[in-house]
């Protein structure tokens, strides 16, 4: 009897928006560096930065303690959730 398959999922495409560089601005330039980069990079240099520094909760995972250069771009906040911090870093990026 002959195996049937199951039809071929198609490859995702990535999204070309997400993979256009964009520029920071000084504030976060700090963190991430001022050269422009696609916004997951930016994502993943930024993330390092919060690990490297400790500044995930211990206690709650979903949120971010702000050091002085985080706190500039977090709009003087002390603390966001991540999901927040993905927003407010939107604002301090520009198209390059």
């Amino acid at each position: 009897m002959p195996k049937t398959t199951a039809p071929a999922t198609p490859k995702r495409k990535p999204n070309p928006a997400l993979m256009k560089p964009v520029k920071p601005d000084e504030k976060l330039s700090l963190i991430v560096g001022s050269t422009p980069l696609p916004r997951g990079e930016m994502t993943k240099k930024l993330w390092d930065y919060i690990k490297k520094n400790g500044l995930q909760d211990p206690h709650k995972k979903t949120m971010i303690n702000a050091d002085d250069n985080l706190k500039a771009v977090f709009n003087g906040k002390k603390q966001v959730t991540m999901f927040e911090m993905t927003k407010l870093v939107s604002g301090h990026v520009s198209a390059t």
